[in-house]
């Protein structure tokens, strides 16, 4: 409502402003006045609005203080939100410069017949200035970004949760490994197809055990190692409360890890909202689905999460048709580590036969 209320301000004054105008426009096509005179006005209108404008920014923005941001959830977000406000503030230092000069410089330096500008080709002064002063400032904040990043993107701990997150449109969909291993099995493009949508090698014994998910499980307190990619376009991995940003791309695997730092049921304590529930996005216009691509996060103590690794099912097991690409000799422990009913070599080449 207040946001119709500015508008509808702005556009009356807008109207003012052009019968005004016109009504200057029309005396000087009569010859009764001089549109100079236009100048004073136009310099305080522009004044104005240049005060206007700065006390509503100001209004705006701290009255919606709490909304820059969701709860933060994980240990990295603390330093990338510290960065964040701290790019905010040289940001906002130089806009409040820069609009202040630009609108007092107008206001100022209006036209008077009784004053002669005077022209000189450069400062070296100012140049060096307005070069030197904010290129410092770029080079420090992008050197600290760039050891963040780095430090986020790079190798994971060995104790790392390691799940992988694969885009299609418009659809997540993310694979554990089992609790037998703890290792991702080795994936191939080349065998993907309508159940083995991940493109399992089980040619790979760390992929007799890994599972599929609709929900993204994660163990609070633990660092988590995103592996990520997509399947035909470019996709985003978005997790706000996590501070989690990663593009999904073809042909190539990006990764992010970060460690969860509340469980849902806390963040449903300090947000006083029992219904609220992490949720990851795709940030990538991908197609016309792609509003659909919104996936169910759910953070939870390390207990309750091992209790739900080890309730979920291998994808082999759900598959058993694919163990005629397990070789031969990998057929028994396939058998074993999916937890098919059959556990010997004959017995399970019997049933992938059938």
């Amino acid at each position: 409502m207040s946001m119709i209320i500015v508008l509808a301000v702005i556009l009356l004054l807008g109207i003012i402003y052009m019968i005004l105008r016109i009504s200057s426009l029309m005396g000087v096509v009569k010859g009764k006045q001089d549109d100079n005179s236009w100048n004073n006005i136009n310099a305080v209108l522009l004044l104005l609005f240049m005060i206007l404008g700065l006390a509503g920014f100001f209004y705006y923005s701290f009255k919606k203080w709490g909304t820059y941001e969701p709860p933060l959830a994980s240990v990295h977000g603390e330093v990338t939100d510290r960065l964040f406000w701290i790019t905010m503030v040289v940001t906002l230092i130089a806009f409040v410069i820069i609009f202040v000069a630009m609108f007092w410089f107008t206001f100022a330096y209006r036209y008077d017949k009784n004053r002669k500008a005077e022209f000189f080709p450069d400062n070296h002064y100012l140049e060096i200035t307005w070069t030197v002063i904010p290129a410092i400032l770029l080079v420090l904040l992008i050197v600290k970004g760039m050891k963040v990043w780095n430090d986020i993107t790079g190798p994971a701990s060995k104790d790392a949760v390691v799940i992988e997150m694969v885009g299609q449109q418009f659809a997540w969909t993310a694979r554990y490994p089992g609790v037998k291993d703890k290792e991702l099995g080795k994936h191939n493009y080349k065998l993907i197809d309508a159940s083995n949508e991940f493109g399992l090698d089980l040619t790979d014994k760390n992929s007799f055990d890994d599972f599929k998910s609709l929900t993204l499980y994660l163990p609070k307190g633990k660092e988590v190692l995103l592996k990520i990619r997509a399947k035909d376009v470019i996709h985003s991995v978005f997790l706000p409360h996590f501070r989690v940003k990663m593009d999904a791309v073809p042909g190539m695997e990006t990764q992010f890890k970060f460690t969860p730092t509340k469980t849902t049921e806390d963040m449903r304590t300090e947000t006083g909202n029992a219904n609220f529930n992490y949720e990851m996005a795709c940030t990538e216009v991908c197609g016309r689905g792609h509003f659909s691509m919104r996936f169910p996060v759910v953070v939870v103590e390390p207990e309750e999460y091992d209790k739900w690794m080890a309730s979920q099912t291998p994808w082999l097991k759900q598959n058993p048709e694919y163990m005629k690409y397990v070789p031969d000799n990998l057929k028994e422990a396939a058998a074993i580590k999916a937890g098919l009913p059959m556990y010997g070599v004959q017995a399970v080449n019997s049933v992938t036969l059938k």
